[in-house]
């Protein structure tokens, strides 16, 4: 092994970030690298090589458009992003990096496209993707893969803080490119008020403005579980609208989500399902930020938003702000929850003031019951979705 790349190992691995590392095509080599470093127990979490388009498709949770494409690097790292996370959640907690390469180089059979790789970390903080176009034809299959993994090596080592980079053997031809989305800043703009909003789609991209999602399922996320996927899935097949999940950095109950505490949260969606982060607590203001939307919630939800102590305890304060949210073109899509005594309760058991029975609609039990709690799961200590 050369011995810049055994010396950027060893810093990797005296790193405290552990990471999970998908490669497709190439990359191969860089995982060789990392375990032929003592201390690689200290880094990697898991490996994985899907190399059948199967085995592609079931890691990623979807059959991508392109197989060897930016977005498909992207979706890729935030899947190894929220693996790492569940794999490292009862352990230690140290920082995760979402690792991935997909790419397509020299094989045994003549290639009419270009030679090339996408590798892609990703991190609570940011999501770093480089993109490696090949001088097709001036190396040989070894010297392609060498390449890729020096490039991987690199990102990882730069995802991780390091301030080391080993040299990488470009040709005049060869073309690398960097594209950096910093979810970080975004939330950091939120929190000085500079933007409204900001979403992070699956595979990373980042909006602060736009066309405003139709369908809305608003929470803390705390964590996020298999009964907001499912009601998700619900509300989408009754609506025939994909659903956007929003995390309410500020509520009326709780003080205001900290800056770390937002990444945490968003960085549960990771590669899987876009989300929404909006400093709007009460849904009268949700539906002057997103008009026309149909908000999903739970029936505890519902009950706040039809209770006046929510509107300084004033009964015409609640009436005149289901009557702006009708204005805006706002709805509630409602799902029954178990309560505090172990009562499932629903739709049938609000109390909705005359006049106003249009705006809230019922997710049918027989579409969607799941008896799970954000507050049992964090006082058992078990993880959310994965």
């Amino acid at each position: 092994m050369d011995k810049t790349i055994r010396q950027l190992v060893q810093a990797i691995h005296d790193s405290p970030a552990k990471t999970v590392l998908v490669a497709a095509g190439a990359g191969t080599l860089a995982l060789s690298d990392l375990l032929s470093v003592a201390g690689a127990t200290r880094t990697l979490l898991e490996a994985l090589v899907p190399y059948s388009q199967a085995a592609f498709a079931d890691f990623l949770g979807q059959t991508p458009p392109q197989f060897v494409a930016p977005e498909t690097a992207r979706l890729l790292a935030g899947r190894a992003f929220t693996r790492g996370r569940w794999l490292e959640a009862e352990t230690e907690n140290s920082p995760v990096v979402g690792m991935a390469c997909t790419a397509t180089i020299i094989t045994d059979r003549p290639k009419r496209g270009e030679h090339r790789a996408y590798i892609a970390t990703w991190q609570a903080e940011r999501l770093v993707w480089h993109g490696l176009h090949l001088d097709k034809g001036a190396r040989e299959r070894s010297g392609e893969e060498e390449l890729v993994s020096r490039v991987m090596l690199n990102s990882l080592a730069q995802a991780m803080g390091i301030d080391y980079q080993i040299p990488l053997p470009l040709r005049p031809k060869d073309h690398l490119e960097t594209e950096i989305r910093d979810f970080s800043q975004a939330t950091a703009r939120l929190m000085k008020k500079e933007i409204d909003y900001f979403s992070v789609a699956d595979n990373g991209r980042i909006h602060t403005s736009g066309s405003a999602p139709q369908s809305i399922l608003s929470g803390a996320f705390n964590p996020l579980h298999n009964g907001h996927l499912r009601m998700a899935q619900a509300a989408a097949k009754l609506l025939e609208q994909p659903v956007t999940f929003e995390l309410s950095a500020v509520n009326v109950d709780k003080p205001p989500l900290t800056h770390q505490t937002i990444l945490e949260r968003v960085a549960q969606f990771a590669g899987r399902w876009p989300v929404m982060v909006s400093a709007a607590p009460t849904f009268v203001e949700k539906a002057r930020l997103f008009p026309g939307a149909t908000f999903i919630v739970g029936h505890d939800t519902a009950e706040r938003i039809l209770h006046p102590r929510y509107y300084q305890n004033n009964q015409e304060n609640m009436l005149a702000a289901l009557a702006e949210i009708r204005e805006k073109g706002g709805r509630f899509l409602v799902a029954g929850r178990v309560d505090h005594r172990g009562a499932f309760r629903n739709l049938a058991h609000l109390t909705i003031p005359p006049t106003f029975d249009d705006l809230f609609q019922p997710i049918p039990d027989t579409h969607f019951r799941e008896d799970i709690s954000s507050t049992q799961l964090r006082k058992t200590g078990r993880r959310g979705s994965r």
